[in-house]
């Protein structure tokens, strides 16, 4: 089966590109998120490819007076994974490991965009992410990781924003390989699920800084690593960067965080502002909107997310809006981005012996 994408120079198998290998949660994702630094502004999109279950669903997210305001799309792929347009939304790829668009056209929120990615440096490559189930492979994919600034118009019930690039900033990334999509497997796998997983991109005026971790349950780190990037300098990465986390009481939801990236090398201190991002607006566990999920030949929804409860499993997955300090010994810079957080199962130094239960 030949499509658009046989014509560029992108095979990684000896088979044409509509097919990716044998797995059927094979996914191809593209994910973006902007703020404004008093978190007056919060958007997000995020697009979705599953070859073989030949489908492409994507939303955008606009998170303005209290309210998550979420576009949904699905449609059948048709195996073409050339066509970025998915309903009302398009991701267009303008320069490629640069500059992306994200169009929103009409549709029935009253939210309309028109808004240009613009990389502040080379995107970095997460390690590898490898995790079975038992003897069953639950994850293994790649993700890459970029911050940049946002230019273009956002139209919010007839009242056109023109976003402004030195204000304006964010977090992209693609990843793909392998992970749960589509409707759930009907055998569940052997023992238990718990995931603790940390993700935090921030930008400074003069560099980008990430930090992720994914604990097992005894708090070990499975996948963890940092990684500064000074505009222009240099690049470093910290193989084992440690973070004690402080919890709101009664809650699963970080009040703080402080990173040491090395031992002997900088630290990186977050501190959420209160704003929360419900990642269940762009398909993560929702039980309708989930990543793959089939809606036939093209569906489009609207919903808005108001007063949302924390502790509702649904909402577990958020983004929270942080300020961040880095300090090297020298001096001390303020930067801006997202902590997000999905934590569930046990969690030994969180304090957490079952699947939902809060800190004391």
């Amino acid at each position: 089966m030949l499509t658009h994408g046989d014509d560029y120079p992108i095979h990684q198998a000896p088979e044409p590109v509509a097919f990716a290998g044998s797995d059927r949660n094979f996914y191809d994702r593209y994910f973006f998120n902007g703020y404004s630094p008093d978190g007056s502004l919060f958007f997000a999109a995020a697009m979705g490819v599953y070859p073989h279950l030949d489908v492409i669903d994507a939303a955008f997210c606009l998170l303005v007076d209290g309210k998550q305001h979420n576009i949904r799309a699905s449609r059948r792929l048709n195996s073409e994974r050339m066509d970025l347009r998915v309903g009302p939304i398009e991701v267009r790829v303008i320069e490629p490991l640069k500059k992306l668009g994200v169009r929103v056209g009409d549709n029935d929120s009253g939210i309309r965009a028109d808004l240009i990615f613009d990389g502040r440096h080379a995107p970095i490559e997460e390690p590898r992410f490898t995790r079975r189930q038992g003897p069953r492979m639950f994850m293994d994919y790649t993700r890459m990781t970029q911050n940049g600034a946002w230019s273009g118009t956002l139209t919010h019930n007839g009242a056109e924003v023109r976003l402004d690039p030195a204000q304006v900033r964010g977090t992209r990334d693609r990843s793909w390989g392998i992970r749960p999509v589509g409707a759930p497997d009907s055998q569940q796998a052997p023992g238990g699920f718990q995931f603790f997983w940390l993700w935090a991109p921030f930008n400074f005026n003069d560099r980008a800084l990430f930090f992720h971790t994914n604990d097992d349950e005894t708090g070990k780190a499975w996948n963890r690593r940092a990684a500064m990037d000074v505009f222009g300098v240099a690049r470093t990465e910290y193989e084992q960067p440690a973070a004690k986390l402080v919890f709101t009481p009664g809650t699963r939801r970080i009040k703080s965080a402080d990173v040491a990236l090395a031992s002997d090398g900088p630290t990186l201190r977050i501190t959420p502002t209160g704003t929360h991002f419900y990642m269940n607006g762009l398909g993560y566990t929702h039980p309708t909107w989930g990543h793959g999920r089939d809606h036939g030949e093209l569906e489009t929804a609207y919903d808005v997310i108001e007063n949302a409860e924390d502790g509702v499993p649904g909402n577990l997955h958020i983004q929270a809006l942080a300020r961040a300090t880095l300090e090297d010994g020298q001096r001390t810079l303020e930067g801006v981005g997202v902590l997000e957080q999905f934590l569930i199962g046990p969690h030994a130094p969180s304090g957490f012996k079952s699947v939902l239960d809060p800190t004391s």
